[in-house]
Formats: C-alpha cells, structure tokens, sequence
C-alpha cells in the first residue's frame, strides 16, 4: 500500500505528537549519546593519566628482579634480615653499632600491642606448667633445674610488671634491608650485619623467598608483609629505640660547644684522653679560629699553658686582653730564634750525646727547606756528599761552641749560622753549600735566622706572629718556631697547648711534614697538646704525613666543607651520607666533634664577654675598636 507523504507528514508532525512520547524518546537517544561520549572521555582521560609523570613514575627503580636469595632494583643489590630471637637481656643503645654501620640500610620496626588481660592469662598457664615441671622433678629426686627455676622468676616478675602497669607487652618486628652494589659485596655486608647482631647475642635470618616481601616491609609504607614478630615487653622495645646520640659530657674539662642531638654540653678535659693531640678541617668563614680562640680562653682559665703560631695576626686581640706575650717574627723585628739552640737538660738522665744529634738532625731538616733545591722543581734535595758534608760540618759547629758530649749547656754559647757557613768555608767541598746559605747570613734575609735568641716563653700566653714574613720564608719561620718551643717543651715539664694555625703550610715540604708527625707522636710524654689546624684539606690529607697526625689525634672537628674537599673528608673519617650532607649544610661554628670513638653534631657557643675577646669579624673588630676610641676620648673630658 502506498503511503502519502503528505498525509505522514501530518501525522508525525510535532503538534500530533504527544510531550510524553517525544520526552521518552529524546531521553532514549540522550542515553545512547551520553554512553558513548563517556567511554570517548575515559579512553581519553586513560591516555592523558599515561602521560604524566607520577611521584611513583620518578622514584620506581628502572627494573625489578626477584631472586630467592636477593632482589635487584636496577644497578643494584638489595637483601632483607630479620630478628628471629632476643636474649634474656640486651642493653640500652644495643642497636647503634647497627644504626652507624658505614653503609646503607633501611630499617624497619613493627609494634603490635597486646592486651594485658591475654598475656596474664597465657603466663599464669606457664607458671603453673612450670611448678609442676620442679614438683615432679622433685618428687623423682632430680637434680635441680637452674634454667626452669630462672624462667619462673622471670615470668613471675613479668607478671607483677604487667599487673601494676610498670610494663606492657607488644610483639615486635625488626628488619633490615641492605644496600650493595653487586652480590659479592651483598654477602659480605650481610655477614657483617650479622656478626653485629650475634655479638649481642641476637640471632636474624635471612628472608629466604621472600626478597620482595621483606623490601616492602622496609619501605616507608607501614606495610608489614614478612610479619615475624616476636613477643617482647615494653623495656626491651624501649632499648631497641634507634634514634640516639653519643653524650660527651665528662665531670670537668673545657666546654666546647652543644650537643645538637640533645641539648646536652659536650665538656671534656683533652688531656684525659691517651693523647692530647686536636686536629680542626674547615672553609675559610666556617668559624674555626673562632673555636681555636675559645678554646685557648677556657684552657687559660683552667691553668694550661698555651703556645700559638698565628699566621694572620688573629689571636693579637685575645693576647692584649689575657695578658699574653705577643712577638712578632719578621726580618726587621727584634724578636729573634736561633735554629741551632739546644734544649736545656731536664734531668741529669738526658745526655748531651743525645741532644747535639738531635740538633743536628733538626737543623739538618731546616736547611733542606731552606737550600735543599738545587734548581726549580728539583725535588732530590741534598746528594749523599752534601748531606754527608753538612753532617760533618754541624758537628764542628757545635764543637767551636765546646758543645761536645758531656759538657754543660748551660755554660756554653749557642753557634749561629755565620758560624756553620764559616765552617763549610774551611771545609773540601762546601763552598756551594757556603754560596747558597750566603743569603741568610749576609744577603736580604740576613735578619731573619742569623741572631741568638733573644725572646722568653715565662707566660702562660705566648703567640708567635709570622704574617709579615714573605711567603717564601713563612715554612722556615715555623719550623724554628716549633723547634725552639720543642726545646723548652722538652726542658720543663708542664701542662701546656701548642696551636699550629693553617698548618697545610708544613704539609707542602716533605721534612717539615714528618717533622710536625714526629712532635705529634712524642708530645704526649711532655704533658703537651698539639692542635694542627687547616682550611686546605686536600693538601693535608693528601700528604702521607698529614693522616698519620690525623691517625695520632684523640679529638677531631670538621666544620663546614667544600664540596671539593668533602669525599676526602668522607674517606678519611668513614662519614656516612648524613654526615656528608651535614658538614656541606653546616652553618657557622656547626659542625661534628670526634672524642676518640664517639662524636656528635656540635654547636660552638661563647658568653657575651667571650665573644668580644675571640671575634674575627672585621666589623666586629671594628666596632670595638670604636668603641675604645670613644670611651678613651669620654675619659679625657672627664678629666679635663
């Protein structure tokens, strides 16, 4: 039948057809629409999220390996360990040999707590299995059993701790990942981790099959997976807490600085430990004269004698206000050392013999420093005839002065070096020697090591200033400096400090190297202290010399680092990456404090008055220094 267009289109036109069915039949084509347009914005949404860059996205390893005996996250080598049993007893701080291995770990603990009312009842049935254990024993005539009856004392005390709330009872979870860069290395860490653990009669097993799991579990995630917890009381958990610091608080000695880790005083007496000897690594600006001069003002107070050699003419203002002896040592100064001094006998025991050799063969060092390259960048020193020759030579010096073996020293006049180059003169062979000392006797730097003695060390504050010496003569001026402070060391006994401030300069010559080790390693039989102190770390560790000072000194403090000293550092003092990161963030006068074993994160701190003594500030200085020149012209009105 055929249909009329017309006729359809007036049926189906809009006015014939009802709201309700055109409503149904939009909502019906809406629906199939909206269906589609949400699955073209899901698929849409799914490429987008794809496409960014999650936190997840950045920390995931760039592949994952599971082994049974390890996992691999990229490069590399990760194994988990658990604790399966505890002793009787541990001690509080039994996990910092754990916590301060040099290595990376991650640690995880996992506390479960556990209803009071459960473990009474669960003890109360192990007490009563016990004393039925010892009355039967008894009954059958047994020999006691020392294990039940110490389990039974045991559980009773637990029992009576639990009841009155003195202890509360968890299970306990400890594990630990560690870190290595190939499987060899793995087992070797894992073998020491744990022999660390067995030393504390502590016993952990290995998450064999089970790599995966044990990693999450370490993971900062609160995700226990391996759950191996053991049951344990509240004082065991107590001493496993790991997060301790060492306390360097002794009952008397000079107050350094503030524990960072707990507020407490690290106080400690240098001279209490086997040597007395201080080394200080710092940046220019990080504070360590600051520290230097605070610690020479405490010692003063607590009777030590302190000897200084400043390079810079720091410590000038601080000598003023202790009332100290300052000489300067330059070429137009009066002050002047003789190199050929000997010391002074302390005790009849010492004989000459032995003294003239030793200064012999201090000056012998003294004057490879002085003349010993032959040429620029000739490294060979002396030959075997010339060290021979000067040998030989030395020894007439002396005997001019009727310096030999067994004759009184303090009778006699020391020979200066007009009288050494005299004898070369006379001697086969030393006129070349004789030409290149010619300088230091009659040439520009006549004034300077050609004089007899002439300066005392009776105060308790001596500072020896070399800062207006050239550069070329400053490694020549210290080393008489100690020498002669090494003869009057060794003439009296006494209590006394010697600080060798930017001691790298020594470091650079190999004879005033081992020289300064040799004084290190002797001083302590002298009731004397050495502080080597140095902003150029590489040059002083580089040195062989320089890290057996480090090696020879009980207390160590490293300050502010540069990045290009700080693996040196590391290497050198095992620092961990926290400590890293602390020494190249440290601000001024922070840093960390070696005691012989222990160290801890200090915070160098003075008093007001303090302060205005040991500033180097130079606005600081210069503030003060108004500060005088108004109070001396307020004076002088008053007085007019």
């Amino acid at each position: 039948m055929a249909i009329d267009p017309s006729a359809l289109s007036e049926t189906n036109s809009p006015s014939q057809i009802s709201k309700g069915n055109l409503s149904g039949l939009d909502k019906k084509n809406k629906s199939k629409e909206e269906i589609k347009l949400d699955q073209e914005l899901l698929k849409t949404e799914e490429a987008y999220y794809r496409g960014v860059v999650s936190i997840r996205d950045l920390i995931a390893p760039s592949s994952l390996k599971v082994n049974p005996l390890y996992l691999q996250l990229g490069d590399r080598f990760l194994r988990t360990i658990f604790v399966s049993t505890f002793p009787r007893y541990i001690s509080v701080g039994w996990f910092a040999p754990v916590i301060n291995f040099n290595t990376s770990l991650d640690i995880a603990m996992f506390f479960y707590p556990v209803e009071a009312k459960i473990i009474l009842n669960q003890l109360k049935k192990q007490v009563g299995n016990i004393e039925a254990e010892l009355s039967e024993d008894q009954e059958k005539g047994m020999p006691r059993d020392p294990l039940k009856q110490t389990a039974l004392k045991d559980i009773e005390k637990l029992r009576d701790d639990i009841t009155t709330g003195v202890e509360h009872f968890f299970q306990f979870s400890l594990y630990v990942t560690i870190y290595a860069k190939s499987t060899k290395e793995l087992d070797e860490l894992t073998e020491k981790i744990e022999s660390l653990f067995a030393s504390k009669l502590i016993y952990t097993r290995r998450a064999f099959y089970q790599s995966e799991q044990g990693f999450d579990s370490t993971l900062p995630l609160l995700n226990d997976k391996l759950m191996v917890p053991l049951n344990i009381n509240s004082s065991p958990c107590a001493a496993s807490f790991p997060f301790i610091s060492a306390d360097l608080t002794s009952d008397n000695g000079v107050l350094y600085g503030i524990n960072r880790h707990n507020n407490s005083l690290i106080l400690f007496d240098r001279f209490s430990m086997p040597n007395a000897n201080f080394v200080i690594f710092a940046t220019s600006g990080s504070g360590k004269s600051y520290f230097t001069k605070l610690e020479v003002l405490r010692s003063l107070m607590l009777g030590s004698d302190v000897i200084i050699i400043d390079p810079e003419k720091e410590y000038k203002h601080l000598s003023d206000a202790a009332g100290g002896t300052y000489l300067n040592i330059s070429l137009a100064s009066e002050e002047k050392i003789n190199p050929f001094d000997l010391p002074r006998a302390s005790s009849k025991d010492v004989k000459t013999t032995d003294l003239i050799r030793s200064g012999v063969i201090s000056i012998k060092g003294l004057l490879k420093i002085m003349i010993g390259k032959r040429i620029e960048g000739d490294k060979r020193g002396f030959t075997p005839q010339e060290d021979s020759l000067m040998d030989r030579a030395l020894l007439e010096t002396y005997a001019k002065k009727d310096i030999i073996p067994g004759c009184d020293l303090s009778k006699v006049t020391m020979p200066t070096l007009s009288d050494f180059q005299e004898v070369l003169d006379g001697m086969e062979g030393g006129d070349d020697l004789s030409a290149r000392i010619m300088k230091y006797t009659t040439g520009t730097f006549s004034g300077f090591l050609n004089h007899p003695t002439n300066v005392k060390m009776e105060n308790q504050l001596v500072v020896f200033s070399v800062r207006d010496l050239e550069d070329e003569l400053r490694p020549m001026a210290i080393y008489t400096i100690i020498t002669y402070i090494w003869n009057v060391v060794r003439s009296k006994l006494k209590k006394r400090i010697l600080l060798i401030d930017e001691a790298w300069w020594l470091m650079q010559n190999e004879d005033s190297a081992k020289f300064i080790f040799a004084l290190v390693k002797r001083c302590r039989k002298y009731y004397l202290g050495v502080t080597t102190v140095t902003q150029d770390v590489n040059d002083f560790l580089n040195s062989p010399y320089g890290r057996a000072i480090v090696t020879n000194s009980a207390l160590q403090l490293l300050l502010k680092q540069s990045p290009a000293a700080i693996d040196t550092i590391a290497k050198t003092f095992m620092l961990t990456e926290g400590e890293r990161y602390l020494l190249l963030e440290s601000g001024v006068g922070e840093g960390i404090f070696f005691a012989g074993s222990k160290h801890a994160a200090i915070k160098i701190v003075a008093s007001y008055s303090e302060d205005q003594l040991i500033t180097s500030d130079p606005r600081q200085l210069l503030e003060i220094e108004q500060s005088k020149r108004e109070f001396a012209q307020s004076q002088e009105e008053e007085e007019k």
